[in-house]
């Protein structure tokens, strides 16, 4: 039965919930509410459908041959599974998120590396009070006046200040 192989797709919630932003909260929490219900009630339907008896329908229907057309329509019946079109597209999509997260991911190493430098050299310098005009140069060097450029004050140009 269908609703067996969908009901054994199991879904790991506490991986779930993590992901959730505290705002979606209760929204997440229908969403579980739902699905374990919709779970229930597929796991309490029988494997196989009951079995009916022809032969009880064969004495109680007076016309003959009734009984067997519909045993042998019944018998014929195939009804439709819906195919699944969607998990290929889906894998797809999180084979690219994977792959966006792992360019994110070592995009921020690189700046987590550069920030651990720009914190060291701020860890390692002389302290603001202590610090005269050109150690101040020396440390921050986009500070620095240019007086031949600029020879006059505020010796940058205003659209700078």
């Amino acid at each position: 039965m269908a609703g067996r192989r969908v009901a054994l797709k199991s879904i790991d919630w506490l991986a779930f919930a993590e992901r959730v932003p505290p705002n979606q909260r209760s929204m997440f929490n229908a969403l579980k509410t739902r699905s374990d219900a919709i779970a229930a009630k597929l796991t309490s339907l029988p494997e196989a459908p009951a079995a009916i008896d022809w032969s009880v329908y064969r004495s109680t229907v007076a016309k003959a041959g009734m009984v067997d057309e519909f045993e042998k329509k019944f018998k014929a019946l195939l009804i439709p599974e819906p195919s699944d079109t969607q998990t290929s597209a889906i894998s797809a999509q999180e084979a690219e998120s994977n792959k966006g997260a792992s360019v994110y991911i070592e995009g921020s190493m690189a700046r987590i590396a550069q920030y651990e430098q720009e914190l060291n050299k701020f860890k390692n310098m002389i302290p603001f009070d202590q610090m005269t005009i050109e150690d101040l140069n020396d440390t921050f060097p986009e500070t620095k006046l240019d007086k031949v450029k600029y020879p006059y004050w505020p010796h940058k140009p205003i659209a700078d200040l």
